[in-house]
């Protein structure tokens, strides 16, 4: 009755978690949800035009303005190879169904982003470590290099040219997925990889929901000239266009001259529940988990001292009014057991303490 396709489709584990932070009392450190004490207020009349249908592409005057930011970093990203999203996931989703057929196979980090496996694995995709592949034969590769998505870490120079000469030598196209590089709190080489691709194949993507407003579900995606339209088209036989009101609020905002300084104070703000996070993880985890402060993003990443996997834990610790996400859940092959992805945005300072001293009791009692 249905396609094969639905035979291996799973749940999203985030999804589910989501469904459970709004009881009273939840902590979430669960998903990468921005603080809401930072989300913006707007209000307004609604321009009639913008309940028509639009352009596939998305407005001109978005594209515009995302090419000029990409064009700033490097990205060979005029207007007309730009296109307005729903989500940053929408992107994912309209690459899988370029390139992946079952038995495809896509180089990505171990471990990387949970939607993007499922949206791989949903059209049958197998998987090889972008690190060590030779990439021979892998027409495609998905990275977040800038704070990934669960661990953090940002990839350095060397790393970044490195790749960039393997995919252009080997042909293989670089998918760089990047919602978090606006969120440095630290130093770090933020140079996007495809502007390193000159005559190569290569998609750049990035999001407007951790610097504005996530509930808008507004993305954007940059891609090579031999790409670009048949993204469009595929996106033409998924949504049409994206919304069109939220693309005006998203472009007000960002042309708006009090956007650079929004931005600054955003970063102010994160930067400081992640320090709060770092005080309440020594005071808690220390003996029990080891991990690296990042320098950006959302997202911490532990190892267990014991691997233990935590999604045996997962129903005790909601029990107990704490959230989290399970790091096996992130593994392209092997689950990777005793790692945890703890997110330190939504959560206010006391909350966190509370939070992490409960998760900490849950750990050292199954230890």
């Amino acid at each position: 009755m249905f396609s094969q396709r639905i035979d291996g489709l799973r749940p999203s584990p985030i999804r589910s978690i989501l469904n459970v932070i709004e009881r009273p009392g939840m902590v979430s450190f669960a998903g990468g949800l921005p603080a809401t004490d930072a989300l913006p207020s707007w209000s307004g009349a609604v321009p009639p035009a913008l309940l028509q249908y639009g352009r596939s592409e998305g407005e001109p005057e978005l594209r515009a303005a995302v090419s000029d930011s990409l064009r700033a970093l490097g990205v060979d990203a005029p207007p007309e190879r730009v296109m307005i999203l729903s989500g940053s996931q929408q992107g994912i989703d309209l690459t899988a169904k370029l390139f992946v057929d079952p038995g495809t196979t896509v180089a990505v980090e171990y471990p990387t982003y949970l939607a993007a496996l499922q949206v791989l694995r949903f059209y049958g995709a197998e998987f090889a470590d972008i690190a060590t592949s030779a990439l021979e034969r892998v027409p495609l590769g998905y990275v977040v290099p800038t704070f990934a998505n669960p661990t953090g870490a940002c990839m350095s120079e060397t790393e970044r040219d490195r790749l960039a000469e393997t995919c252009l030598r080997t042909g293989t196209a670089v998918f760089e997925d990047d919602p978090y590089r606006e969120l440095a709190y630290e130093p770090c080489d933020r140079t996007p990889i495809v502007a390193r691709m000159v005559g190569g194949t290569w998609i750049y993507q990035g999001s407007f929901s951790k610097t504005f407003a996530p509930g808008l579900r507004l993305g954007y995606l940059a891609a090579s000239e031999d790409l670009f339209e048949h993204l469009v088209a595929i996106k033409q036989a998924t949504d049409l266009h994206s919304s069109r009101l939220s693309q005006r609020i998203v472009f007000d905002a960002i042309t708006d001259p009090g956007w650079p300084a929004r931005l600054a104070g955003l970063v102010s703000f994160y930067r400081s529940r992640r320090d709060a996070f770092e005080g309440s993880l020594r005071r808690h985890f220390d003996g029990l988990a080891t991990w690296d402060t990042p320098p950006g993003g959302l997202f911490y990443w532990l190892r267990l001292q014991r691997p233990i996997d935590t999604r045996t834990l997962l129903a005790d610790a909601i029990e107990n009014r704490v959230a989290f996400m399970p790091g096996e859940e992130f593994s392209p092959g092997q689950p990777d057991i005793g790692t945890m992805r703890l997110n330190f945005s939504h959560a206010s300072a006391d909350d966190t303490e509370r939070g992490l001293r409960t998760l900490a009791r849950i750990l050292a009692r199954a230890s």
